[in-house]
């Protein structure tokens, strides 16, 4: 099985991620963008769906989801803990993702949680293109970058907010928000974790 760049340690660890990162409030995780997310149901593409958490309180929300999630271990087990008919569950990645641009969708909503930093710096410039592609007119993304000591067998990069915003920029997007966080694990911040949180819309 070839493994995607970026997903390393995550099927390993998949059965032991999948409590902690469930008893995460997806209203505590995204406190601070809260006031971005549609009101109303819409289209929402949340790449790196994980446990599918964030995929089924937005499905809760009205929205219609798809949801991006390249480990197989993880999908699976999101699907079965969070049965929705509002969510469409695709095995695709960054930064091509190639199911993705094949069904030719646009998005109101575009979410990349804690993703976005396992990429290098020349899959950051391949993939902002294809994912700000994505985000409709009047839409908005939004990204948690993190920063800090990288678990021990993952791939993580310390992406910065100028980059970010910088990349974006290049595509029609425009920063409505950028913030530097403490994290809200307890284990985290015990060891210095830290997040930037940005959020872009395209009009």
């Amino acid at each position: 099985m070839t493994r995607v760049s970026g997903t390393e340690g995550y099927a390993e660890e998949a059965e032991r991620l999948i409590a902690p990162y469930e008893a995460l409030a997806f209203a505590d995780v995204h406190a601070r963008v809260l006031h971005l997310i549609p009101q109303t149901p819409s289209r929402v593409l949340d790449i790196g769906a994980g446990t599918g958490r964030d995929a089924a309180a937005f499905a809760a929300m009205g929205h219609s989801v798809v949801a991006v999630e390249p480990t197989e271990a993880l999908r699976g087990r999101a699907a079965t803990l969070h049965p929705s008919e509002r969510i469409k569950w695709l095995d695709d990645s960054l930064p091509e993702l190639c199911q993705v641009r094949a069904r030719g969708d646009t998005f109101d909503l575009v979410m990349l949680t804690a993703v976005w930093m396992h990429l290098d710096a020349n899959q950051r410039v391949l993939g902002m293109p294809i994912v700000a592609s994505m985000v409709r007119e009047g839409g908005t993304l939004i990204l948690a970058l993190r920063h800090g000591p990288v678990p021990p067998g993952r791939r993580m990069f310390d992406v910065s907010a100028e980059e970010t915003i910088a990349l974006a920029g290049v595509q029609g997007l425009r920063t409505v928000l950028s913030l530097h966080l403490p994290s809200i694990q307890r284990a985290n911040q015990l060891a210095g974790v830290t997040w930037t949180r940005l959020a872009f819309r395209r009009s």
